[in-house]
C-alpha cells in the first residue's frame, strides 16, 4: 500500500490560520482522478512558491442537509476521504461543517471570510465544474472577478476523460450502480473498496466448499455496486488476498428475499476473522446473481466462477 503523508486537520476553522496559501475548494467525494490532478496542481504551486497547501471540503455532503428525503450513496465516508487524501503531501485539510445555516452563505462572503481572511489564499486551484456558495452560484468565473478584489490568483483545471466520459463524482456513481466497475476504477485512479466487519452468517458457503466472510458495510450511504458475482482483492491485517465476492440476496440458497448482503470468499485463505475489519477492492464484475435450480448446480457455477475470478485477476497484476 502506499504510505500515508501527515496531513493537520482541522473541523474547526477557527483553529486555523493561513497566510499566502495555495488552496483548493470542493467535496471530493471518490478522491478521483480528476480530484488528485487537482491536488498534484497544489502541490506543484506549494514547491514554486514555497507555500502551505490546503484543502478545504465539507462534510457532510451538501446534498444529504439541502435533501435530505433523496438518498444519496457516497463513493467515500469522510475516513475514507481523508486516507486518500494522506496519500498526497498535503499540508492542511479544513472540514467545514456543513448546515442549511451554512448553506445560505453566499459565494462572495465564502470568499471573503474563508479564502481571504482565514485560509490567506495567494493561489486558488479549483476543478472544471466549480460551483460553490447558496445556490451553487458561485462559478469560476465568480472567482476570477473576486481574485483582483483579495488578490490572489486562480486557476481551473481541464476534466479527466476517460472513455470519452468526463470523470465526475456523479459519473463513477452512476458506473457502479450498474456494476462497471472497471470504468469506475479507471476513473476513481484505484480500485473502487468497500471496508467492513465481517459478521457470523449462516456458513452456507462453507458447506457449499466455498466459506465465505459476511461483511456489515461500516456506513449505510456507502455506495455498493451491482448485484452479482465480482473478482476482488480482499486486504487483512495489511495483506492483499485474491477472492470472489456475492453480492445480493442468495436466491438459491434464501426461500425469500433478505436484504441485501456482500459475501466474499478468499482463496487459499484459512483463518478465523469473525470481528476483524476487511477491505474489499473490486476489480472486475463477473456475471449477474441468479437463482439455480439445485444447489447442485450452484456449486458448479462457482466452480466457473472461480476460474473466471482468477483468470481476471491475474491479467489485472
Amino acid at each position: 500500500m502506499i504510505p500515508a503523508n501527515h496531513l493537520n486537520i482541522y473541523h474547526d476553522i477557527s483553529t486555523f490560520h493561513g497566510r499566502n496559501t495555495v488552496t483548493t475548494i470542493g467535496i471530493f467525494d471518490g478522491v478521483h482522478a480528476g480530484h488528485q490532478l487537482i491536488f498534484k496542481r497544489l502541490i506543484e504551486l506549494g514547491s514554486q512558491y514555497h507555500n502551505e497547501t490546503v484543502i478545504i471540503t465539507l462534510w457532510p455532503h451538501p446534498r444529504m442537509v439541502l435533501q435530505p428525503f433523496e438518498k444519496l450513496w457516497l463513493l467515500s465516508t469522510l475516513d475514507e476521504k481523508i486516507e486518500l487524501m494522506r496519500q498526497y503531501p498535503i499540508d492542511h485539510l479544513i472540514i467545514l461543517p456543513f448546515t442549511a445555516e451554512f448553506a445560505q452563505t453566499t459565494y462572495e462572503d465564502f470568499i471573503r471570510t474563508y479564502l481571504y481572511e482565514k485560509i490567506g489564499a495567494s493561489h486558488v486551484v479549483v476543478g472544471y465544474n466549480h460551483h460553490f456558495g447558496r445556490n451553487r452560484q458561485g462559478s469560476f468565473e465568480s472567482l476570477l472577478k473576486s481574485s483582483s478584489v483579495y488578490g490572489f490568483s486562480a486557476e481551473r483545471m481541464n476534466p479527466v476523460v476517460v472513455n470519452n466520459t468526463e470523470v465526475s463524482s456523479s459519473a463513477i456513481r452512476r458506473s457502479i450502480s450498474i456494476g462497471n466497475v472497471v470504468f469506475a476504477n479507471e476513473a476513481l485512479g484505484y480500485e473502487y473498496f468497500v471496508q467492513g466487519e465481517v459478521i457470523r452468517g449462516s456458513r452456507m458457503g462453507r458447506r457449499l466448499g466455498y466459506p465465505t466472510a459476511n461483511i456489515a458495510i461500516n456506513n449505510p450511504q456507502k455506495l455498493m455496486p451491482r448485484n452479482g458475482v465480482y473478482a476482488v482483492k480482499v486486504e487483512w491485517n495489511g495483506q492483499l488476498y485474491k477472492g470472489m465476492a456475492n453480492i445480493g440476496v442468495r436466491p438459491t440458497i434464501e426461500s425469500q428475499v433478505h436484504e441485501q448482503t456482500l459475501e466474499v470468499h478468499i482463496f487459499n485463505f484459512t483463518e478465523e476473522i469473525y470481528g476483524e475489519r476487511l477491505k474489499v477492492y473490486f476489480v472486475d464484475r463477473i456475471r449477474n446473481e441468479v437463482k439455480f435450480a439445485s444447489v447442485y448446480n450452484l456449486i458448479k457455477q462457482l466452480d466457473e466462477d472461480k476460474k473466471e475470478v482468477l483468470s481476471r485477476l491475474n491479467q489485472k497484476v
